[in-house]
């Protein structure tokens, strides 16, 4: 498993100023992706317990109010267990900050049984469509994506939006 970069102050990926991992690799390859230079699973550092203490050690900050992990595709087969640890350890030491994910994968599709929701509170999910870009949107790039609340989804057994 492999990491592209680490941002300590992100203010575009989520709500407030939040810590940003971009995982490395992604099949997807959606037109015109806006964060290319992860796709190659080759590329990037290696990820590993020092990563992810880096990672919590950023997060004491008062002023981080999440963590945001993005790609390249962090629910890949590849890097699932990496992103699930990762959301894990922070939700156990920070537990009143939140936890936002982007993935290509479907919720109700791909991701539904997997064990990594159980630490998520955000999931943006659905492959980046450029045809179907708008930039007025929140948190998404294009309108085909949702910005899914995962523990009332899990609660409720039914796809529920993030107000």
């Amino acid at each position: 498993m492999r990491y592209n970069v680490i941002r300590k102050m992100d203010i575009s990926n989520g709500p407030g100023v939040r810590v940003s991992v971009f995982m490395q690799g992604c099949e997807f390859h959606c037109k015109n992706c806006f964060n290319q230079e992860t796709w190659d699973f080759e590329g990037g550092k290696e990820f590993t317990q020092e990563t992810i203490d880096e990672v919590l050690n950023l997060g004491e900050k008062d002023y981080i109010k999440g963590l945001s992990i993005l790609g390249g595709e962090p629910m890949h087969p590849k890097n699932i267990d990496a992103t699930m640890e990762l959301a894990k350890q922070f939700k156990q030491k920070y537990p009143n900050k939140s936890v936002w994910v982007w993935s290509g994968f479907r919720f109700d599709k791909d991701l539904k049984d997997k064990e990594v929701l159980k630490y998520l509170d955000v999931l943006v999910d659905g492959q980046y469509v450029d045809e179907l870009h708008d930039p007025t949107l929140k948190w998404k790039g294009s309108s085909n994506q949702r910005v899914i609340d995962v523990q009332k989804t899990l609660k409720n057994n039914e796809i529920v939006l993030y107000a």
